[in-house]
């Protein structure tokens, strides 16, 4: 050691010199505040500030389209949609300048002057007469006052136009050809009439039924894809609470009962109901009698301008009020509440599941506070990718947590519907195969539907071979034959038969009075006669058809290939999501 010491005392020094920098550019504040942006797509950040924002815009057009602000469980879905389109959209630019696809300035004023204008500019500078208001255009883009508008309205064209680039790119590519044209024409246009017999595979019993362990085990190897699993969640829960009290009812009740006399001598039912907030809107028609309905009979027997006691229906209470009557006609107002919680059951209830939530992360175990509480404590599964959760219905916040939490984590408080919800990760399961002796059941069922086809297939074989006719196989299987009329290629159910299109498909390629083999089908084995076909005639095929079926054919073409090929594009890229480190 002493020998050491100037070697040591050097290391001391360095190490002391090198944590005072650390500490001077606040090292370990960083460290200890986490990721400072809410993720990247191979390395290109995506800023808190432009998810907010984007979130912040669906919240907005929500709230203008109806007139309510958003729900906790709404938010957490916008905010899923938010994040994946913002993650497309970089996959997307990230492509587009690999790819080289750029935007010139030329094209810009070309969508704006030119003679076919983006839509964008018609819908916002076209005039009555239906022409475009160029001078207004010209007022946006050259004055200062809308500089903000104009730099905003020129990324909007740009980034239009890049993205039709891009799908033009992308269909170039999937050119739909003149013979898939026609095949498509004459799939659509042509029928048969055929008669059928039908063997279904439920005839075949359980005990002609013969499966050994070893042909479940080699059908559950062969199929193991059949089997595999997402990561999965075990979980308890715990929840509180925000139906309406008897309290709410009868203080809503007791609300109604002060308004009778003011109902009963306003001289404006109409802004009477407004400004109480009545949940039922005036009604100027009159109503005869007898369609009255149960809950408002009482109507019946009030004098006109007379106001009725408190009714409760089955979520309203409700007073009504005779406004006039002629002959057997009535016209009345109905001043309604909805029964609610009121808002301070709606926070005890908060409060309540905070409290709880709270002890049983910090203090005890969850099920010991839930326990002490008297609060039942319930179990659900829920799987990755499926926002349902048995027993809780269908919840986006609650599977974010989930896909991020540990085992033995208890969640903050969830707001759904009807409840305030406290979870507790049981389990985590690893996504991979099922085990054999979990999933043994439902391979039985698979290779019992496999061995009945196999044998209702041997056995209509057989009978064909004796039988040469589709009478004589009838009458030797005791079966009657269907007919359909006007089966049309492009269909997917056979009439009294069910959904059958590979059958339909070998109709298709049997000749006029030819009489099939034996067809699997996916209920039944068939043998057809084909009566009559009407293959279409491809002279009535004329242009304006011919281009609609194109374009219908792109349309369907560029929807698939783009979305698998933006799944690829996902499924290749590094994309990091720190949501669930800066948003909990």
């Amino acid at each position: 050691m002493r020998n050491s010491t100037g070697f040591i005392l050097w290391v001391l020094i360095g190490s002391f010199g090198l944590l005072w920098v650390l500490a001077d550019v606040n090292f370990f504040d960083a460290m200890q505040a986490g990721p400072n942006t809410l993720g990247s797509v191979n390395g290109e950040k995506i800023t808190n500030e432009e998810y907010q924002s984007r979130v912040q815009y669906y919240s907005n057009a929500y709230s203008q389209q109806t007139g309510n602000s958003l729900s906790a469980e709404m938010r957490a879905s916008y905010e899923n949609q938010v994040w994946n389109e913002l993650v497309n959209s970089k996959l997307l630019e990230q492509k587009m300048d690999e790819l080289g696809i750029t935007v010139s300035d030329q094209e810009i004023l070309d969508m704006v002057f030119g003679d076919n204008p983006a839509p964008i500019i018609r819908q916002n500078f076209t005039r009555e007469d239906g022409t475009i208001d160029r001078a207004a255009i010209q007022q946006v883009l050259s004055s200062s006052e809308f500089s903000q508008q104009a730099i905003a309205l020129e990324l909007q064209l740009r980034e239009q136009r890049r993205q039709q680039k891009l799908n033009n790119f992308i269909s170039a590519g999937l050119q739909v050809t003149e013979a898939e044209v026609e095949q498509e024409f004459i799939k659509a246009n042509s029928t048969a009439d055929v008669n059928y017999v039908r063997f279904p595979y439920s005839e075949v019993t359980d005990q002609e039924l013969e499966i050994t362990d070893s042909e479940l085990l080699t059908y559950y190897n062969n199929n193991k894809d059949r089997y595999s699993r997402d990561e999965s969640y075990r979980i308890q829960y715990v929840t509180f609470s925000k139906l309406p009290s008897a309290s709410d009812t009868a203080q809503i009740v007791e609300d109604l009962q002060e308004l009778r006399d003011p109902f009963e001598n306003t001289e404006s039912d109409s802004l009477f109901l407004a400004r109480q907030a009545s949940s039922t809107n005036y009604n100027s028609s009159f109503v005869e009698s007898e369609d009255i309905r149960e809950e408002y009979q009482a109507v019946l027997d009030l004098e006109v301008g007379e106001v009725s006691e408190v009714i409760l229906t089955a979520n309203q209470a409700v007073i009504l009020k005779k406004e006039a009557q002629r002959g057997n006609e009535i016209k009345f107002q109905i001043m309604s509440y909805n029964i609610q919680a009121l808002p301070a059951t709606i926070d005890l209830a908060n409060e309540r599941a905070a409290d709880f939530e709270f002890f049983a992360s910090e203090e005890t175990s969850f099920s010991e506070e839930a326990e002490s509480r008297e609060l039942e404590v319930k179990e659900a599964f829920a799987t990755k990718g499926t926002n349902f959760i048995s027993g809780l219905g269908s919840s986006q916040q609650i599977m974010n947590f989930l896909e991020s939490a540990d085992e033995g984590e208890v969640s903050d408080v969830f707001e759904l519907n009807s409840d305030f919800v406290v979870v507790e990760v049981v389990e985590v399961t690893p996504e991979g195969y099922r085990p054999f002796d979990e999933v043994r059941s439902q391979v039985e069922n698979m290779v019992k539907i496999e061995r009945r086809k196999e044998l209702t297939r041997e056995k209509v074989q057989s009978l064909l071979s004796q039988n040469q006719t589709l009478d004589a196989l009838a009458e030797a299987a005791s079966k009657e034959i269907q007919t359909v009329n006007n089966l049309r290629s492009s269909a997917t159910l056979i009439p009294g038969a069910g959904r059958e299109p590979m059958v339909i498909g070998a109709i298709f390629a049997l000749n006029e009075g030819e009489t099939s083999n034996a067809l699997t089908g996916n209920s039944a084995v068939f043998v057809v006669e084909v009566l009559n076909k009407n293959e279409a005639d491809l002279a009535n095929l004329d242009q304006q058809t011919r281009l609609t079926i194109r374009q219908q054919l792109e349309q369907q073409k560029l929807q698939e290939f783009t979305s698998i090929w933006l799944e690829e594009l996902r499924d290749n890229a590094n994309i990091v999501d720190n949501r669930s480190r800066l948003l909990r």
